[in-house]
């Protein structure tokens, strides 16, 4: 007999999706009544985690898409609910009444914070680890707080480790894991990599013996190749090693094979490599990896465009190396373009917003920017920071997103918008609304 908790869960989910709503409420109702609910669940033969500071969203649905291809059904949260309320509603959506996931795999997106907490209900055969960042310190703590945690469960972890050989803070996490088997995954220098970086980081000193690194490239912040000239941390050998990245062309290269990039950035190029280290240490070729790339359409607010008058693109930030490579994208696009920031405070974003100064906020001096309009509940902060970089005659406040969105509209130019979480969902629905308007 099914348990009556598990039917009313699915029951509301159900409801909901049906009337377009849905999100964690259904998850919420079942850790209330049961504190263990997601312990309860039959999880299949490969349940792949994916967490880390930034990218997760994309890589864990690339991955998701990519086991389809291979041919395997896949339950996944592919609007990135990553927090205990929303991997308890994927679970209990994608079972049966007796709790066993009707999936061949499962690939779940966990947030840093919720991973320690759900690593051993959740019997991962594979975790995926993107990069470590300062990130939201009121809400998360130290970043270092967060890699010991994650420290903690990895001791007797068993299964496969796919690590960022770039980022030495991911790597120290192969010290700490004895069973596990890993897989590192790399980008080779390319035409934007630098020798030096002006980029805050957290990658200068070795984990083990505290000397200053020594990187021979940096791809952004303290992403790039180095090692430890005293103990040799960081001398990896990648068993995927992006190479030839090519944005001209939109491609890159892995063990002889070129791939096209569903997006032309760096960070895009570490989702793809760490995908086809988690489909390597599955035994799966890459193929079925190529064509996802090749199609795959960012959503979600990740580089996600819209077509209003002229076409808006909508970005993700939420802390300094992610609001600085969304910079460097929007300055790549070669036509004039106006930008438009929502800045919140709530829970989920964090209520300390200081991290945006420590955002190169100077790259948006471009000529071909006209016009940086400042909105959120916390506009006038974000006026002051661009203030402080010499861009006042370029500012705009607009506190209602509203009609912020609708001013991009008026303009009739192209422009790209960078929000935080909370009003990240907010705008996309507000962008959809105008962009109804247009084909009516």
């Amino acid at each position: 007999m099914s348990d009556p908790k598990l039917f009313l869960v699915q029951k509301a989910h159900q409801i909901l999706s049906k009337y377009g709503r849905g999100g964690s409420l259904p998850g919420e109702l079942a850790l209330k009544m049961d504190p263990d609910f997601i312990g309860r669940f039959h999880m299949p033969e490969t349940v792949v985690l994916v967490t880390g500071t930034n990218g997760k969203t994309t890589t864990s649905n690339l991955i998701a898409e990519s086991l389809r291809a291979a041919g395997k059904t896949v339950l996944n949260n592919h609007r990135g609910d990553n927090l205990n309320v929303g991997i308890a509603t994927l679970l209990a959506s994608g079972s049966d009444e007796n709790y066993y996931i009707k999936a061949d795999a499962a690939v779940i997106e966990v947030d840093e914070l919720t991973l320690f907490r759900q690593f051993a209900n959740l019997h991962p055969t594979h975790l995926v680890v993107t990069n470590f960042f300062r990130d939201q310190l009121d809400r998360a703590g130290e970043m270092e707080t967060i890699i010991r945690k994650i420290i903690s469960v990895l001791e007797n972890f068993h299964g496969d480790l796919i690590l960022n050989g770039d980022d030495p803070n991911v790597v120290r996490l192969a010290d700490h894991a004895p069973y596990a088997k890993v897989h590192y995954y790399s980008v080779d220098r390319y035409l934007e990599s630098r020798t030096i970086t002006d980029e805050a980081g957290e990658g200068k000193f070795c984990p083990r013996c505290g000397s200053r690194l020594v990187y021979d490239y940096y791809q952004y912040s303290h992403i790039g190749r180095f090692h430890c000239p005293k103990d040799h941390f960081g001398e990896i050998q990648p068993e995927v090693l992006g190479r030839n990245v090519d944005f001209m062309h939109g491609t890159f290269d892995v063990n002889g094979r070129t791939y096209h990039s569903f997006v032309n950035t760096i960070y895009g190029i570490y989702n793809c490599c760490a995908v086809l280290c988690l489909l390597s240490s599955l035994g799966i070729d890459g193929r079925c990896a190529s064509e996802v790339f090749s199609t795959y359409h960012l959503k979600e607010g990740r580089n996600e465009q819209f077509h209003l008058s002229r076409p808006c693109v909508i970005n993700l930030i939420k802390n300094p190396t992610g609001a600085n490579e969304v910079m460097k994208y929007i300055i790549a696009q070669p036509m004039k373009k106006n930008i438009c920031i929502f800045l919140n405070d709530n829970d989920q974003d964090g209520h300390d917003v200081s991290w945006i100064w420590d955002a190169h906020f100077e790259r948006l001096k471009d000529p071909l920017v006209q016009t940086i309009v400042c909105s959120g509940l916390r506009a006038y902060d974000m006026a002051l920071r661009l203030k402080y970089e010499d861009l006042e005659d370029r500012i705009l406040v607009i506190e209602d997103a509203e009609k912020a969105v609708e001013w991009l509209d008026d303009q009739r130019m192209e422009s790209f918008i960078m929000a935080t979480y909370t009003a990240l969902h907010p705008t996309r629905h507000l962008l959809a609304k105008q962009e109804r308007g247009h084909r009516q």
